[in-house]
């Protein structure tokens, strides 16, 4: 096996690295927007968006000027798709994106803002827990009415 063989085959796929954004990516601009948005599930807009505002770094072209993302952003977006997933907001994303790129130095400031985060999903899932508890309670209410018509009729 050449050694061109051997890299090609330790490469990972977009869908493999967006799902499972593990160790130091590759920083070779590979995946298309296409690529990305199938495996990331934003559209081509939102990426560009997100490039556009910084939660990107500017993304690498092709000579024939189409964006070619790395390994790299892809571990970004999967862990900034996570941020979402848990409501934090644009704004708050975008403060950990600069913070990042400021280095080490920012390593507290950026554990503070995911403490904070993390202290509102905590809340957010007691929220849900308590709501869960009271369709729980509806259901059961409902189930005892419908077994009481059933052994009436």
């Amino acid at each position: 096996m050449t050694v061109l063989a051997s890299f090609e085959a330790e490469l990972r796929t977009c869908w493999d690295v967006f799902r499972d954004p593990v160790g130091a990516p590759d920083r070779t601009p590979r995946h298309t927007i296409g690529e990305v948005s199938a495996a990331s599930g934003l559209t081509a807009h939102t990426l560009r968006w997100y490039e556009r505002i910084g939660l990107l770094d500017a993304v690498d072209r092709s000579a024939s000027g189409q964006r070619r993302y790395s390994d790299a952003d892809l571990h970004r977006l999967a862990f900034l798709g996570r941020l979402r997933l848990t409501g934090m907001p644009v704004a708050d994303m975008l403060r950990y994106v600069e913070l990042a790129r400021e280095g080490e130095r920012t390593s507290a400031d950026r554990r503070d803002l995911l403490l904070a985060h993390r202290e509102a999903v905590r809340q957010q899932i007691a929220d849900l827990h308590a709501t869960l508890a009271v369709l729980d309670h509806k259901i059961d209410v409902y189930n005892g009415r419908l077994a009481q018509c059933a052994r009436s009729h």
